[in-house]
């Protein structure tokens, strides 16, 4: 599932192509993806100006002129794609129709985004924008780990006393929003914290350290498109490159790669997901 890399870096491609421009037709080719599309969305849609295009954890938010924000959640093989751009940012002209377009928008500027999910995992919604954080899938959300709200003393209070490992703890979103299993495995070899640790038996000190590389891994993924595993694409179509990247994410039996270790990547499963770590060097 994209994380918020991932969708961050899809927000940026649409971004250009939607705010400001006016969506003159929306198609909604089916009633549900993981759930029912709200009522009249077609309708609700066509007409509204883009105003805003923002991120909030792996939702993007387009707020529109009528006083209402469309939520989007990519899920597992959701994609947004712009075509037709006439800023000349992409370089795709408007493709057949595909089985699984789902949702397309037609911007008074030509441009069209076509939401594309093979396996229907994702999700749209209408809400009001002036209560949008009252959304029961925004309420719940902790700060965002590249905003203010996110600092050391945060961070420190909400794993204290924790008895969860410190893995399990960083992907409760209700402690920091956006963070999935990638950029987790990625954020404790650098910090040379264990997934195996409970998280209220780390030091302070260790923890607080965490919030800068947190925010260090999170730009790098960002500035590389995302990291492409198996679905996710750029809203241009192409992949993420941050993959090329990884310390330990995927590369179990491999050599670790901190200078002086001799330690491999090893993997355990914990909650049902995959951890990669080295045991030699993550304490």
């Amino acid at each position: 599932m994209p994380e918020l890399p991932e969708v961050e870096t899809v927000r940026r491609g649409l971004a250009p192509a939607m705010e400001g421009a006016v969506i003159t037709r929306a198609e909604v080719n089916r009633p549900d993806l993981r759930w029912p599309f709200p009522e009249r969305m077609a309708e609700r849609l066509t007409g509204q100006r883009v105003e805003r295009l923002r991120r909030r954890s792996k939702y993007i938010l387009a707020d529109l002129s009528g006083g209402e924000t469309l939520l989007i959640h990519l899920g597992m093989s959701g994609r947004m794609t712009v075509s037709g751009d006439p800023l000349g940012q992409f370089v795709h002209t408007h493709p057949a129709a595909q089985k699984h377009d789902h949702v397309v928008l037609h911007m008074d500027n030509g441009a069209r985004i076509t939401f594309n999910d093979p396996r229907r995992f994702g999700a749209m919604d209408l809400m009001t924008t002036a209560t949008a954080e009252s959304h029961k899938l925004l309420a719940v959300l902790g700060p965002e780990p590249l905003g203010n709200d996110f600092h050391e003393a945060h961070l420190i209070a909400a794993l204290k006393g924790r008895n969860t490992p410190v893995k399990s703890a960083l992907l409760d979103q209700g402690i920091v929003a956006g963070l999935g299993n990638i950029y987790v495995c990625e954020t404790l070899f650098r910090a040379g914290v264990s997934p195996r640790r409970k998280a209220g038996q780390i030091a302070a000190a260790r923890v607080g350290a965490m919030v800068p590389i947190i925010r260090q891994v999170l730009g790098e993924a960002i500035e590389a498109g995302g990291s492409s595993l198996r679905d996710f694409r750029q809203a241009d179509g192409e992949l993420g490159y941050f993959q090329h990247s990884f310390d330990v994410y995927g590369r179990e039996g491999e050599p670790c790669k901190r200078a002086g270790c001799i330690g491999t990547v090893q993997r355990i499963t914990q909650s049902g997901r995959s951890s990669f770590y080295c045991a030699q060097c993550q304490r």
